[in-house]
């Protein structure tokens, strides 16, 4: 396949163009012409790892022309959590739709791009394999690159679109990196070169499981995370003492420790919380709430004390935090203290747009394939565990 050069791209120049009237009807080829264009490279994103349906186009791995996400949670919230199967079929239905709007949007078309990327790990296999068909398809017939995006990385990608200058200069690094969300917590760490390392990540359920799985235990509704985090704001997270899982304790198994240092285990806590309520039919609004809070604040204490137990462990200066369950309030509130904790000058908490499935992240961490020339082929194949392969690198030095 022939690759295009990556100076064929062209946009709207606001530097050249506030100077004279520009006419939105212009192709890019007019606005290179009159001179009020400069060149970038078009990347276009395509996820549909879970339950969002998302497309997006970014320029030059930074600038987001266009995002558009289309969201199933009305259609799974009847079951507490998502079908895969059903998840499938609305992928199906609103892929090609979503992926014209998103063009449509950047005001770009098929032949202004460099190329496709699209999440093919990890996630719901019946999911993951529409949005890597669709991509296929389109790549091939457009005679554009192919380039395959591990969900997981794009989410730590995502902390760099957020805020772009957080890794400026050398004295960055090394970074910590934090990616929690519904299905997947992980601590990595990024040295200069842009190679990721995986420190540790949960034994058992992810974050965002734990909060899904406590709302359905307490029938809050679906999805758990917001409802939880709305609520606990209202408690008492003092109330009940719930455990932190494989945080470091006094005596216990000194090598268990320190093999499980950077590892994450939801699992027990989750347990407690069912024999904290199971027997309580007369639980008050009051209590509920108190509950609510005490549970959050064990969620988010073993995800600050594993962060920052990394950041000493690395001397690290930066820390990124993404995905889903970075939005919550509470742990964007407690992450602060890791100025005062440790040593480290930058915490980027990703913006809570970027931080939940979009296809921005996708097509920005596409960008770095690209420039690392890293493409896939027809032979991707969807994955629906989390791996990540040696010298993985999450931007090209």
């Amino acid at each position: 396949m022939k690759f295009r050069p990556l100076d064929s791209v062209f946009r709207v120049n606001p530097v050249a163009s506030g100077c004279r009237e520009v006419d939105e009807s212009w192709t890019l080829a007019e606005l290179n012409f009159r001179g009020l264009s400069t060149r970038f490279m078009y990347i276009l994103g395509i996820e549909s790892s879970c339950d969002e349906t998302a497309a997006a186009v970014v320029a030059d791995g930074r600038d987001i022309c266009s995002s558009v996400i289309s969201s199933q949670i009305k259609r799974h919230a009847a079951y507490g959590g998502v079908v895969p199967e059903l998840a499938a079929r609305e992928h199906l239905r609103n892929i090609e739709p979503i992926m014209e709007q998103a063009l449509s949007e950047a005001g770009v078309g098929p032949e202004d791009l460099h190329g496709v990327a699209v999440t093919y790990t990890p996630g719901l296999i019946p999911a993951l394999l529409v949005g890597t068909s669709f991509a296929k398809g389109f790549a091939e017939r457009r005679g554009l690159p192919l380039l395959g995006v591990n969900h997981i990385v794009a989410h730590l990608y995502a902390g760099m679109m957020d805020q772009p200058d957080c890794l400026a200069d050398e004295g960055a690094f090394p970074v910590i990196g934090l990616v929690v969300s519904g299905g997947h917590t992980l601590l990595t760490a990024v040295d200069g070169r842009g190679e990721i390392t995986l420190l540790g990540q949960t034994l058992d359920d992810a974050a965002g499981e734990a909060f899904d799985k406590a709302a359905k235990i307490l029938a809050l509704g679906y999805p758990g995370g917001p409802l939880i985090d709305q609520l606990a704001a209202e408690g008492n997270p003092e109330a009940f003492d719930f455990p932190r899982g494989l945080v470091k304790k006094r005596g216990g198994n000194p090598s268990k420790r320190q093999r499980h240092q950077f590892n994450f285990s939801f699992s027990g806590l989750k347990t407690a919380l069912y024999y904290q309520v199971k027997d309580r039919e007369d639980l008050s609004d009051t209590a509920t709430k108190d509950i609510i809070a005490s549970y959050q604040e064990a969620v988010v204490d073993t995800l600050v004390h594993k962060t920052a137990a990394a950041v000493r462990a690395y001397q690290a200066p930066t820390v990124i935090v993404s995905g889903g369950v970075a939005c919550n309030s509470r742990l964007r509130q407690k992450l602060q203290t890791l100025r005062e904790e440790t040593d480290t000058k930058n915490i980027v908490i990703t913006a809570p747009a970027l931080c939940t499935d979009n296809a921005a992240m996708v097509a920005g961490y596409g960008c770095e394939l690209y420039k690392l020339g890293q493409f896939s082929d027809l032979r991707l194949q969807a994955g629906p565990t989390f791996d990540l392969p040696p010298e993985t690198r999450l931007f090209q030095a």
